[in-house]
C-alpha cells in the first residue's frame, strides 16, 4: 500500500562521466490540478511529452517543474564543413585589394581562415531512442527520490493531522457531557422565570411541558454528534486509500465544520459556544495542512 504524499517535495539526478552529464531536478509546490513544466535544450525538446506523461502517471496533484540537461559527449559529434562559394568570394575579395594597391604578398591560408563564418558546423543526427533510453533511467531515480521525499512529508502530515483530530474529538466529549443536561437546565430557567413573572398564578404544567419538550427538541445535538464523530472516522478510512486523497479531505473538513457551526447555533450554551470555538480552530489547522496533501 502506497502512502500519503505531501504536494511539496523535490528530487535530483546527476551523472557525469567519460560519455555523458547528465542533470535531473524536480520539484513541486501546491496547486489544485496537476501542472507540469518541463525545462530542456531546444534539441531535446521532441522528449518533453515523454517526460510530462511519465511523471504525470505519478504525479496525481502539484505544480511540477521539471528541469533536465543532458550532453553526450560520444552522441553529440560535431561535423565541420566549408562554405566554398563564402571562401571564393573572401579569396576574390582580397586578391582585389592585393592588386589596388600593389601587395607582393599573396593571399595565404591564413588571410582566409580568419572569416569564421566560412566554416559551417553541424550536429550529427541524434540516435533519439538511445537518448530517451539514458534520460528515462535517470528520471527514474530522480522521480524515486521526489515520491521518497513527499512521502516522508506526507508521514508528517499524517501525524499532524491525528493531533489536530484528536484534540476536535476531546472537545467533542466535553460537548457531549453537557449536552443531555440542557433540555434539564433550560426547564429549571423557565419555571424560575415564569415564577418571578406570575408571583402567585398557578402555572399549567402540561402547557409547561408542552414547552420544555419544544425547546428539547431544538436543543438536541445528538444527530450532529454523531455525523462529526462519523466525519473523523471516516478521516481515517480516506488516510488509509492514500491515493490523491487531498479532494477527498478538502470536502470532509468543510462538512465537519458544517456541523460544528452547528452544534455551536442549535445548543445556545455559552460552555458549548467556548468549546466550538476551539474546535473550529482545529478543524481550520486541519483544513490548512489538507491543503498540502496530494
Amino acid at each position: 500500500m502506497s502512502s500519503v504524499k505531501s504536494m511539496t517535495g523535490f528530487g535530483r539526478y546527476e551523472v557525469v562521466d567519460a560519455e555523458k552529464k547528465l542533470v535531473i531536478d524536480l520539484r513541486s509546490v501546491n496547486h489544485r490540478y496537476c501542472d507540469i513544466t518541463v525545462r530542456l535544450p531546444r534539441i531535446y525538446a521532441y522528449m518533453e511529452d515523454k517526460i510530462k506523461d511519465y511523471v504525470g502517471k505519478r504525479v496525481h496533484r502539484g505544480k511540477i517543474e521539471i528541469s533536465v540537461y543532458f550532453e553526450s559527449y560520444t552522441g553529440q559529434n560535431k561535423v565541420v564543413s566549408l562554405d566554398t562559394a563564402l571562401l571564393h568570394s573572401y579569396y576574390d575579395a582580397l586578391s582585389a585589394i592585393r592588386t589596388e594597391c600593389g601587395l607582393s604578398a599573396p593571399v595565404g591560408l591564413s588571410d582566409l581562415t580568419r572569416f569564421s563564418d566560412i566554416f559551417i558546423t553541424h550536429q550529427e543526427e541524434q540516435d533519439q531512442d538511445a537518448v530517451w533510453d539514458m534520460v528515462a533511467e535517470g528520471l527514474a531515480q530522480a522521480v524515486a527520490d521526489f515520491e521518497a521525499m513527499r512521502e516522508r512529508e506526507g508521514a508528517r502530515l499524517v501525524a499532524d493531522l491525528r493531533e489536530h483530530a484528536g484534540a476536535v474529538l476531546a472537545d467533542l466529549a466535553q460537548i457531549e457531557k453537557v449536552a443531555p443536561r440542557l433540555a434539564e437546565e433550560y426547564a429549571g430557567r423557565l419555571r424560575e422565570r415564569m415564577k418571578e413573572l406570575l408571583a402567585e398564578v398557578p402555572v399549567e404544567e402540561s402547557r409547561f411541558m408542552t414547552e420544555v419538550a419544544l425547546m428539547a427538541d431544538k436543543l438536541c445535538i445528538d444527530e450532529e454528534i454523531v455525523r462529526l464523530k462519523s466525519h473523523f472516522e471516516e478521516l481515517e478510512n480516506i488516510l488509509s486509500e492514500a491515493d490523491g486523497i487531498g479532494r477527498k479531505l478538502d470536502f470532509l473538513v468543510q462538512e465537519m465544520n458544517r456541523e460544528v457551526n452547528t452544534i455551536g447555533s442549535k445548543a445556545n450554551d455559552l460552555r458549548i459556544a467556548k468549546i466550538v470555538v476551539n474546535m473550529k480552530a482545529e478543524i481550520e489547522k486541519l483544513r490548512e495542512q489538507i491543503q498540502n496533501i496530494e
